[in-house]
């Protein structure tokens, strides 16, 4: 038996506009230094073992920020779902309990997140939306109440 079930499937951005922004900001500054240190220096004379490792943090660089920008979480009658490199998902029945967490002041940049126990371990969740973060306050206060 399911403890929480939502009233309808609610699906939105992980991360939110502010974030976004400054995801792609840092994204700039680090492509922008990476070609001012290849300008700089020959890296061509460099070891095989630097070249893989910066080609490995350019497209490192890449695949997170594609991610930042395309990445959804899902809420519905299933479970909670998040989109990234690797998706994660949580149902309903290995819910022990849900508590959403946020730093205080830069809830533009950072909003809420929810956590999510199961079991013995934990899993955060990000919402990018108000519809997910209004999810995600029911959520943690059913489970607030069941205690």
């Amino acid at each position: 038996m399911n403890f929480y079930q939502p009233q309808q499937a609610v699906t939105g951005p992980s991360y939110g506009t502010g974030f976004k922004v400054f995801a792609t900001v840092v994204t700039v500054v680090l492509l922008l230094y990476g070609a001012s240190v290849a300008w700089r220096f020959p890296l061509m004379s460099f070891g095989l073992g630097v070249k893989a490792l910066l080609l490995g943090a350019g497209v490192m660089l890449g695949v997170s920020y594609y991610w930042f920008l395309r990445a959804t979480t899902t809420v519905d009658t299933t479970g909670i779902r998040q989109t990234w490199l690797y998706d994660k998902q949580v149902e309903w029945r290995e819910v022990r309990g849900a508590k959403m967490i946020g730093i205080p002041y830069v809830s533009w940049l950072f909003p809420p997140r929810m956590v999510v126990r199961t079991g013995n371990s934990f899993m955060t969740f990000n919402g990018g939306s108000q519809a997910v973060l209004i999810e995600f306050a029911k959520i943690s206060l059913a489970f607030q109440m069941k205690k």
